[in-house]
């Protein structure tokens, strides 16, 4: 099969796409036809090796986590799951014609096979840090990148829960927010001024999903760094702050979004398996409305 894989740190041009054997589902995993995989922050960081100290990798290694499509093979014990269902989740070396997933779910009733290929780690992640910052119905919470997947995820679940949500974006998002449900502002200098005209009774609470040197804005306006959470700055805890990156209870998290009745992760964009590097320099780029997928 071909597949995506890396032999050194570096750019998005050390990704190659190979020709290798096709993984074998271990107990309790199982093994499907890939339909799409899901580009998350977490494949360039690994790739780039930033995250080495954390997440070390042996070479050559695979990329990527998240993806969809159909069960094509059953690891011993796993019953959950039939040979040919449409499914999506979370595994390992995702970017490929097969792989294996760990966690796993049927594809929601009206959500196409592409779409669901993004929720593994957004959903998880959205619901996660929601739970972590303690929020709960009737409170206002900023969200600093809410235009991306995990934002998306973030903005909707909030508000099912009857959390008011004010989302930073570039200025071609702001329309994009509202249509989610957030109350939008455009990022950058004087953000703490438009957020306090947005929100003038005051923020609960912070998430810092994106946004490169906004973390002490975000603790001015929530009045205290205990109220602040990050997911892509570890920085922020010698600022008092909170971070998370430790997943929970992916199906869970994935339950709660597909019982929302308008619940959607869009496609941003599409590129082919051997445009992997583009679709990391992508995600890397930010400023995407929703999801970005590759397609074997």
């Amino acid at each position: 099969m071909k597949a995506i894989q890396f032999n050194s740190y570096g750019g998005a041009e050390k990704l190659d796409l190979v020709d290798i054997p096709a993984p074998t589902p271990q107990p309790g995993e199982i093994l499907i036809r890939v339909a799409a995989a899901g580009v998350n922050p977490i494949d360039w960081k690994i790739r780039s090796g930033q995250m080495e100290g954390m997440i070390p990798v042996d070479f050559p290694a695979g990329t990527g986590s998240d993806a969809a499509g159909t069960v094509t093979a059953l690891g011993e014990g796993v019953i959950d799951a039939v040979v040919g269902e449409s499914v999506f989740g979370v595994g390992r070396s995702t970017y490929a014609e097969e792989a294996v997933l760990t966690t796993w779910a049927p594809v929601p009733e009206g959500v196409n096979v592409e779409e669901s290929a993004g929720w593994g780690a957004a959903v998880e992640t959205a619901v996660r840090v929601i739970d972590q910052l303690g929020l709960v119905a009737g409170q206002t919470v900023l969200v600093s990148g809410a235009s991306g997947s995990v934002g998306t995820a973030v903005v909707q679940i909030a508000v099912g829960r009857g959390i008011s949500v004010v989302g930073t974006a570039s200025a071609p998002n702001q329309d994009y927010l509202a249509s989610l449900g957030a109350i939008p502002v455009v990022y950058g200098d004087g953000l703490v001024a438009r957020v306090t005209a947005e929100a003038p009774s005051g923020i609960d609470g912070a998430l810092h999903l994106s946004g490169a040197g906004v973390l002490p804005d975000l603790i001015e306006i929530a009045g205290e760094p205990s109220r602040v959470l990050s997911i892509s700055d570890f920085a922020a805890l010698e600022l008092g702050a909170q971070v998370s990156a430790a997943a929970s209870d992916h199906r869970k998290a994935w339950a709660e979004a597909a019982a929302l009745p308008a619940f959607r992760l869009p496609v941003e964009r599409r590129f082919a398996l051997a445009e992997a590097g583009a679709a990391q320099e992508h995600s890397a780029a930010g400023h995407a409305a929703g999801k970005t997928i590759i397609l074997p």
